[in-house]
């Protein structure tokens, strides 16, 4: 009999055993990976943390020996601000697009809900950010947060505060 290349398959394919929970928990990323992706993140925001210090320096300098502040100052305050928002504007839409920030791509990581779903940019801001800075900003309890925050990373669940609070994980790509 003449077989058929234009002809459907015949083989059986069974449907993979395991739940959807279980394939997150294999992937969630490692310790080291998100150390690494929060100090690339930390590093992108260098060149508008550059720009301000040399305005505060130039300032500084000027006033302290009897001179008006330097034009240039106000210059560098202003592509700072540009550079921070064009950087807040880029992780943005990589947080919407994949869940990622530049040092996440970088790694392959990105942040997803706790059941898998994507993470919205509003949730990213308002429930993974802006709680753990606003706790950070707290006299006394601040420095508690600062701390216990990424030290939850070595609990069993592998979820930083900011983690639990926003409920997502991250997981590898």
């Amino acid at each position: 009999m003449e077989s058929n290349p234009y002809a459907a398959p015949a083989a059986v394919v069974e449907d993979v055993v395991g739940s959807y929970a279980d394939d997150l928990e294999s992937r969630k990323a490692g310790r080291g990976k998100r150390l690494g992706a929060a100090l690339l993140d930390g590093l992108t925001n260098l060149p508008w943390l550059g720009l301000f210090a040399w305005a505060g320096v130039m300032y500084y300098n000027a006033t302290r020996q009897g001179f008006p502040a330097p034009r240039t100052g106000g210059m560098l305050i202003f592509l700072g601000f540009v550079v921070m928002l064009g950087l807040f504007v880029v992780n943005c839409m990589m947080l919407h697009r994949s869940g990622q920030t530049i040092g996440k791509r970088a790694l392959d990581i990105a942040v997803v809900r706790s059941d898998g779903s994507p993470i919205t940019v509003l949730r990213y801001i308002f429930l993974r950010v802006v709680p753990v800075a606003l706790l950070g900003a707290v006299p006394l309890v601040g420095r508690f947060v600062g701390l216990i925050d990424p030290l939850l990373i070595f609990g069993k669940e592998r979820r930083c505060l900011h983690d639990l609070i926003a409920d997502t994980i991250v997981v590898d790509v």
